[in-house]
């Protein structure tokens, strides 16, 4: 695995927790989460194409 860069980063405890929820739903730590979160907005920026979005846990509606 390449090597990360490690910071601190200071966030408002509603946003951890919400960010904390979103990650168990996706089964990913919430570093994993804030990554890919990160990694869709550059990607985004930069106008490049991103990763399909995890599997959904909720059963599709018909």
């Amino acid at each position: 695995m390449a090597e990360r860069k490690s910071f601190l980063l200071r966030i408002d405890p509603v946003l951890w927790a919400d960010l904390e929820g979103w990650a168990q739903a996706e089964l990913r730590s919430v570093n994993g989460q804030i990554e890919y979160i990160l990694r869709q907005a550059v990607n985004k920026r930069k106008g490049e194409p991103h990763a399909p979005p995890p599997p959904s846990s909720k059963p599709e509606e018909k």
